[in-house]
């Protein structure tokens, strides 16, 4: 009965910035504990891989290209995902982190990073809520960061979204979950993927941050699987509203 509370079988996930990272990693977790995954990205021939690599793991896969950024491109997309099939599950995952110092940043960076991170997320919940709300149940995990509660230079706009996206998520709780729906964050702290890369290869990044973090590691994308799964499935039905932070302690201390 335990190991039920977190079968997706039957279920259907749209996950948002899925070709790589932590959003492939997320989509292939829901796809191994049941779920049929949805993999969204702009870039049709790269979800095409990405989702040729879960299907080759027995996963069932779909793709819907469309921009997470674009109101209308989001509405037209949701749409077409639904023809198909309800979306039982949200994964609000597409993001960018454009750094640079606050008083030198042009508006375009600005602008870039708060709709790729924040206006996707409303945009793309907005869509999808409204068949779970008539439905009575539903699921919208919001990939936050430890940046929605910390801040670190040359972050400012990732760290405005993130925190942003981290009070939205609780803003979802309070309009949502008296129809059914469990509105959550995941909140990763520092973890090996293609866009880290740079950071990784930094040794005197590499060597603050392992000291930083209790766990005295970065995380592997495997260890955000869990959080998800227990977040998307009936595991989780009376959590709303609530940001897990997966960052191997590195919140918790000063």
């Amino acid at each position: 009965m335990s190991l039920k509370l977190f079968d997706l079988s039957g279920k259907r996930a749209l996950v948002t910035g899925s070709s790589q990272g932590i959003g492939l990693a997320l989509a292939r977790g829901l796809g191994a504990a049941g779920a049929a995954v949805v993999l969204n990205g702009r870039d049709a021939a790269k979800l095409e891989r990405a989702a040729a690599g879960l299907r080759a793991e027995g996963l069932r896969v779909e793709i819907a290209a469309f921009d997470v950024t674009d109101s209308a491109a989001v509405e037209a997309g949701v749409a077409s995902v639904e023809a198909g099939g309800t979306i039982d599950i949200l994964c609000n995952n597409a993001g960018v982190n454009l750094r640079g110092l606050l008083h030198e940043m042009p508006d375009e960076t600005w602008h870039t990073v708060i709709a790729t991170n924040l206006h996707s997320a409303f945009y793309c919940a907005r869509a999808v809520a409204r068949g779970m709300v008539a439905r009575g149940r539903g699921k919208i995990i919001n990939t936050c960061s430890v940046m929605s509660m910390l801040g670190r230079t040359t972050t400012g706009p990732y760290t405005a979204t993130k925190g942003a996206i981290g009070m939205l998520t609780k803003a979802m709780c309070a309009d949502w979950a008296k129809h059914g729906l469990q509105c959550n964050g995941i909140a990763p702290g520092y973890f090996s993927t293609e866009l880290t890369t740079p950071l990784r290869a930094n040794a005197e990044f590499n060597d603050w941050l392992c000291k930083r973090t209790p766990a005295g590691r970065w995380g592997e994308l495997p260890e955000l699987v869990g959080a998800a799964i227990f977040l998307a499935s009936d595991a989780s039905s009376y959590v709303n509203g609530h940001l897990l932070y997966v960052d191997g302690g590195l919140t918790s201390v000063v």
